[in-house]
């Protein structure tokens, strides 16, 4: 379903030009407010790591831009190759750190068999590496997460949505897909099904029950364009499927979040203080 603005044109259509710049200008004014130019990503082989590591060249140089694969024992060695891909596009430095050994005794210990635990684990694990890479380089972690994902709720809080500065999070998934082929981004990315490739023949769209198309047209409408139950209804949405993505937007506000700090004084963290611009910055 394709829903229009009043204009008859898709709202969810990029001027990527522009949008390219706006998020370069981003990450290279934002790390050099915090004293950094450097970069530290975690390349998955997944269309939206590949997305931030490009405009991460764009913005820092592709020597000052490490990317790092970390597979575990399952991962699929197509994920792999296309992380390979990029790296090699964009002549970036990689390297590889297998977080098998890292995670097993946990799951051992704890005898974890559930996939959603698992998965949950293994995304901290990836993130502990990047943080203390991004030590060693002196460099700020990337994040690749989208629009979609973090109003739904598809991802893992303190794992995957971690990062420094996150150049997606205002795209939807299918505008990273357009960004993905103006930025060049070879095509197998662009067309594989997206995956966060925690076991065998695992699709994000099979996880979440609809497609990244769907849902984004509703999200834009539902979010971005603020309309009602009601109105969503009358484009032609099914009951049903609003009132799932209503829940999951709800449901997941925590992790869209920082945490909560209990207030006692008039300055509290995240509260009353949280302007940069109050120290002159």
């Amino acid at each position: 379903m394709e829903q229009l603005d009043h204009t008859g044109e898709n709202p969810l259509h990029l001027n990527t030009d522009h949008v390219t710049k706006i998020l370069v200008d981003f990450l290279r004014d934002e790390a050099r407010v915090a004293g950094f130019s450097r970069a530290v990503i975690g390349l998955s082989g997944g269309i939206d790591s590949a997305v931030a590591a490009y405009l991460a060249v764009h913005a820092y140089g592709a020597q000052n831009v490490l990317a790092v694969k970390l597979p575990y024992r399952t991962s699929s060695p197509e994920s792999a190759a296309d992380a390979g891909l990029v790296a090699d596009a964009l002549a970036i430095r990689t390297m590889t750190v297998e977080i098998t050994p890292m995670v097993e005794p946990l799951f051992e210990a704890l005898s974890i068999a559930d996939n959603l635990r698992r998965g949950n684990i293994m995304a901290r694990e990836r993130m502990i590496v990047l943080y203390d890479l991004s030590a060693r380089e002196n460099a700020l972690v990337i994040g690749t997460s989208n629009k979609t994902e973090a109003l739904l709720g598809y991802g893992t809080l303190f794992g995957d949505m971690a990062c420094a500065l996150n150049p997606l999070g205002d795209l939807y998934k299918t505008q990273v897909w357009q960004l993905a082929s103006a930025l060049g981004i070879p095509k197998k990315l662009i067309t594989k099904k997206p995956t966060a490739d925690l076991f065998e023949g695992q699709t994000d769209e099979a996880d979440l029950g609809f497609s990244y198309a769907d849902a984004d047209q509703l999200l834009y409408l539902m979010v971005d364009d603020r309309r009602s139950a009601e109105e969503l209804r009358a484009l032609g949405f099914d009951p049903e499927f609003i009132s799932a993505i209503q829940r999951k937007i709800r449901i997941n506000q925590f992790k869209r979040r920082p945490p909560l700090i209990a207030k006692l004084s008039h300055r509290t963290i995240n509260v009353d203080f949280r302007y940069v611009r109050d120290w002159g910055v």
